[in-house]
């Protein structure tokens, strides 16, 4: 089997110009009539999670307690409806015809994000990838759960290996707002800083 050549992007940050997690929290907010009554909460838990307090996968859970009591048909109903809006208007044109660029290549285009897949998963019927991996949750008693290690940093390229074969891809291209491991091992990585694209000095 030929090497396959891929283009790994992020999502929030990068080709999504806003972050998922805080803007989907807020759709479900509207979308239920909830009272912020949990942001003391969720503000707690990503402090703690930005000061490495917690690990990734802690972080997820807990931040995500919101979409508990939500099943998963419900959620992936508000998560078509919010994607549908957001797509494509509050994403990075330049990204997007870099995207189309690269398919006319014969690049197989791969997301890789650490949003959950409950939500995640409907923005691509709106936005067309050749694959995509995204933190994997599971609902049990009322609760999503995360599957798993979140996916970030080298999870990401795990994920990857896992999926195409490790030493059967060339990731030509990187793109993602933070310094993360997967850009370490493109050919071409770059960072998005304030929507702008930049060469990423490995």
């Amino acid at each position: 089997m030929p090497v396959q050549r891929i283009a790994i992007f992020d999502i929030n940050g990068t080709l999504y110009k806003k972050t998922s997690k805080e803007e989907f929290f807020k759709y479900i907010c509207y979308r239920n009539n909830y009272k912020l009554l949990s942001l003391y909460h969720l503000t707690l838990f990503k402090l703690l999670g930005n000061l490495r307090l917690i690990n990734q996968t802690q972080f997820k859970e807990n931040f995500f307690n919101y979409l508990d009591g939500l099943p998963p048909n419900q959620v992936d109903r508000y998560a078509r409806e919010y994607w549908s809006v957001e797509y494509p208007y509050y994403f990075n044109d330049k990204l997007l015809k870099r995207v189309e660029e690269l398919r006319n290549e014969g690049v197989k285009i791969v997301c890789a994000t650490g949003g959950l897949d409950v939500y995640m998963k409907p923005l691509f019927e709106f936005f067309e990838v050749d694959e995509y991996f995204c933190t994997q949750v599971r609902y049990t008693n009322q609760t999503y759960q995360v599957v798993g290690e979140a996916c970030k940093e080298e999870e990401k390229i795990r994920r990857v290996e896992e999926h195409f074969g490790k030493g059967n891809f060339q990731v030509v291209e990187a793109y993602s707002d933070d310094p993360e491991a997967v850009l370490d091992i493109a050919d071409k990585p770059y960072i998005i800083e304030e929507g702008e694209v930049k060469p990423y000095s490995k």
